[in-house]
């Protein structure tokens, strides 16, 4: 759909309260009445842009998780070292957690929601084969543990969304050199 720049600017501001709503009350505490007005535009305007607030929770994770890949990939290449391709990703992965901290909370949140349906899931999926070819690569040089790309994610991306939890709600600070003996830990927790 081409959407005019007054246009755009109401979706995105749609995008935006979805993105509040769900990281400071829910996903059930978000009716469309109340996305709308937060967005500041009328509660039918929401209906030109998403067919139902699946469609909206839908389109905004995968939105959101575009722009994290597109982060966590930007200056990707393979290498022949398994350990600093990892390195490389890892961090960008840190770095839009730190700096794109709504936009890393609702993903976390759709991470642990029914809310998102399994086609959109999947979809989000797509996103991260950067990191799961190289999870494989690594596997089949015996390097990384033969183990889930589930598992792996556990151990090595999902600490981070746990302390920025922590550093929202004030209970710690991530510095860089923190930073990067959690870094370590995650390569530690898979490498063989």
């Amino acid at each position: 759909m081409s959407t005019t720049p007054k246009g755009q600017a109401k979706r995105d501001a749609l995008v935006r309260a979805t993105i509040s709503l769900v990281n400071n009350n829910g996903f059930h505490a978000a009716p469309m009445a109340k996305i709308a007005k937060l967005a500041g535009v009328s509660p039918g305007t929401i209906y030109r842009y998403f067919d139902s607030k699946q469609d909206l929770i839908n389109k905004v994770y995968l939105e959101v998780k575009s722009a994290f890949s597109a982060s966590a990939f930007r200056d990707y290449e393979q290498t022949d070292s398994v350990e600093q391709d990892f390195q490389r990703i890892w961090h960008n992965i840190a770095a839009f957690k730190l700096r794109e901290v709504e936009a890393a909370m609702f993903l976390s949140q759709c991470d642990n929601t029914p809310m998102v349906d399994e086609v959109s899931r999947q979809e989000g999926l797509k996103h991260l084969r950067p990191l799961l070819e190289l999870w494989k690569r690594g596997q089949a040089q015996s390097i990384i543990r033969p183990v889930s790309p589930y598992v792996l994610y556990a151990f090595t991306i999902y600490p981070i969304a746990f302390l920025l939890n922590m550093q929202q709600r004030e209970h710690y600070k991530i510095s860089q050199s923190e930073l990067d003996e959690v870094y370590q830990m995650a390569w530690n927790s898979i490498k063989l």
